[in-house]
């Protein structure tokens, strides 16, 4: 293998794959980046085991071949190089020859043959997403995935594909988010999948410079499912069970609905999470109902929310103007401060979100304004007589 390769383009894909490079395994094989000539292009792939990264570059071929060779140290290796340089990789034998602006390197690698087979899209039914959709619809519902593997099918991401819509689902014991987005092209049937958390995130760090849409393939066993872009395949292996029906958990009411400013509510939030960092992360908010919609039941009158916490350290309160509607205008009820960071932070976009509430004891909904198809609820936590 003989081929030249514009030193900007070949480091990107080096750190897309590098993301799968196995930090510790029995298999040396997996620590390492294959380099494959594929017609015109260098291909690139890493995988370890549970989650494979291909990306294609452009690249000046002058023979084909292919080996695998230390990943991070070759993705180091071209990063210290100048951007606008031209890379040159040559094997011999055993030993991949970099050279680049007068430096020259040879890295000891290990055959091709030995790297695992990563599936391709090829051939493939496929459903086909725009990447800025799916995008936006991962950052809102991966945060709220559990990050241990106490209840495995928690630890991912469902995709439930039901005709033209695709639905994004995550949980923990705390909180749960709901996504839906229309497809451009349906999967052909429907299908409930588990992805791991770690590929969500993967994924969503391809999906920044990606314009063209995204073609998902679910493997006829269901073992395993592939992201397809126009330079680069991420192929995870999926969550083994059922995902809980999560429908039962969101409250088919509200007693009381505040909208409220998305910006003015998370700063309110963030400086009253600092007091709480000291209280469990506790935060509590009041909402203070007008009196004329306490004592007449008018719609849409115009009040607050107050947003506080109190620890050993201090206290803290702020007020945020609120539209209140429903039956119940003045309720007190506690959140985790972080929960709520998380959910106003991915509702960013949203001018306006609502918060639906029934009592202090139940689930509280946040929905974007104007939009339904997201959907969170989270847990309240206890109010002691300090809290």
């Amino acid at each position: 293998m003989h081929i030249s390769c514009v030193q900007e383009n070949l480091a990107k894909g080096l750190a897309i794959v590098g993301r799968a490079v196995a930090t510790r395994s029995t298999l040396p094989v997996l620590s390492n980046v294959l380099i494959e000539t594929d017609q015109s292009r260098l291909k690139l792939a890493a995988t370890n085991l549970e989650i494979g990264i291909t990306c294609w570059v452009g690249a000046m071929i002058e023979q084909e071949g292919s080996m695998t060779v230390p990943g991070r140290l070759l993705s180091d290796l071209v990063s210290s190089f100048a951007a606008d340089k031209v890379v040159s990789l040559q094997t011999k034998g055993t030993t991949l020859h970099v050279t680049c602006s007068g430096y020259e390197t040879n890295l000891r690698g290990i055959s091709s043959e030995e790297f695992p087979v990563i599936p391709e899209v090829a051939n493939q039914t496929s459903c086909g997403v725009a990447s800025r959709e799916l995008q936006d619809a991962l950052n809102q519902v991966a945060f709220a995935a559990a990050t241990d593997d106490t209840r495995p099918v928690l630890a991912g991401i469902l995709f439930a594909f039901r005709g033209d819509t695709l639905t994004l689902t995550a949980a923990d014991s705390f909180r749960l988010a709901v996504r839906k987005v229309e497809v451009a092209r349906p999967l052909g049937q429907d299908a409930d999948i588990i992805v791991p958390l770690r590929t969500v995130q993967e994924l969503g760090r391809v999906l920044n410079d990606q314009e063209e849409p995204v073609e998902i393939v679910v493997t006829p066993n269901r073992g395993q499912v592939l992201f397809h872009l126009s330079s680069v395949d991420v192929v995870s292996r999926l969550i083994e069970g059922t995902f809980p029906n999560v429908q039962q958990v969101i409250p088919t009411r509200a007693a009381t609905r505040v909208i409220l400013n998305t910006k003015d509510f998370q700063n309110a939030n963030k400086i009253a999470s600092l007091i709480a960092r000291d209280a469990n992360n506790i935060v509590r908010l009041t909402v203070n109902g007008s009196d004329t919609a306490s004592r007449d039941g008018a719609s849409g009158a115009t009040s607050s929310v107050t947003v506080g916490a109190m620890a050993d350290v201090g206290d803290t309160e702020g007020k945020v103007e609120a539209v209140v509607e429903g039956e119940n205008s003045q309720i007190t009820i506690a959140f985790n401060g972080k929960y709520l960071n998380d959910v106003l932070g991915a509702l960013g976009n949203s001018a306006q979100v609502s918060l639906e509430l029934n009592s202090p004891s139940s689930p509280g909904v946040i929905r974007p304004v104007g939009a339904s198809n997201y959907t969170h609820v989270i847990m309240p936590m206890h109010l002691s007589r300090t809290g």
